[in-house]
């Protein structure tokens, strides 16, 4: 691995776990006080102070790499990279104090998906990968080892998780949903960047999202393709920009994306 990157992807992990350390300050404080964004979703004091500690820390090691996030404006840059930050993931988990949230980084390198990181702070498990090379997992202070996805080959005995079951409605795919969980063995709404660690770790082998944001996505690709896994849009695309997303095994890819496409 180049230089370069390795530092960055370093950074990275570093930067997620501190970030993601941090909003447990916060975490099941009864006296939170929640915003509500343009969109009308949630925003907290937590996901801002993350997102500005990993910015801070970002300037302080790449100040010319760019940055999206998720709560606070855009920083140009003039390397070719650019950070891709989602403080937490699942704020409607944390405001209700389920421990399933997560802080998530991704770097792109002249606008193709390079690394991800998922970290979940409520269970200490970590999930890191650089496109192209092996994803990584610990949890805690334990060992780091080489993730990877389930072996399950048929629908039947899939476990299937989603963030939110009402956005398959919202974009008029409801039926998509119903498909995908009538054929699975259970279903549960273990989402967000959690869901997608549960793929990459071999503990669920379908998740499926109608709506993603770039910053929900950015980082899944590198960690998912890592684990040996798929994460695409409903048309079976590789990419993080599709404004959806489908993370799933080689055995299950054809059959869940036969369901999605289209839709």
């Amino acid at each position: 691995m180049q230089a370069d990157v390795q530092s960055r992807l370093e950074t990275a992990v570093e930067l997620a776990k501190a970030a993601g350390q941090h909003t447990l300050k916060y975490f099941q404080q009864s006296d939170l006080s929640v915003e509500r964004k343009g969109d009308n979703s949630p925003v907290t004091i937590a996901d801002k102070e993350a997102e500005a500690l990993v910015r801070s820390g970002i300037a302080a090691v790449f100040p010319e790499d760019a940055v999206l996030g998720e709560e606070l404006e855009d920083t140009d840059g003039s390397s070719g990279y650019r950070w891709i930050v989602d403080p937490i993931d699942g704020t409607k988990s944390f405001i209700c104090g389920v421990p399933l949230y997560s802080t998530l980084i991704g770097i792109e390198k002249d606008n193709e998906p390079l690394i991800g990181v998922i970290y979940v702070p409520g269970t200490r498990e970590l999930v890191y990968a650089c496109r192209g090379d092996v994803t990584w997992y610990q949890q805690g202070d334990g060992e780091i080892v080489r993730a990877s996805v389930s072996e399950r080959s048929e629908l039947a005995s899939a476990c299937f998780v989603t963030s939110q079951v009402d956005s398959f409605s919202r974009r008029d795919a409801f039926d998509v949903y119903r498909q995908i969980q009538e054929a699975c063995f259970i279903t549960r709404t273990w989402g967000d960047g959690y869901g997608y660690l549960l793929i990459a770790t071999g503990r669920a082998e379908v998740m499926v999202d109608p709506v993603m944001n770039l910053w929900d996505a950015a980082a899944i690709l590198p960690v998912i393709e890592g684990a040996g896994g798929s994460f695409t849009d409903w048309n079976g695309t590789a990419t993080i920009h599709g404004g959806e997303g489908v993370a799933t095994t080689p055995q299950l890819l054809n059959e869940v994306i036969a369901i999605t496409q289209g839709n």
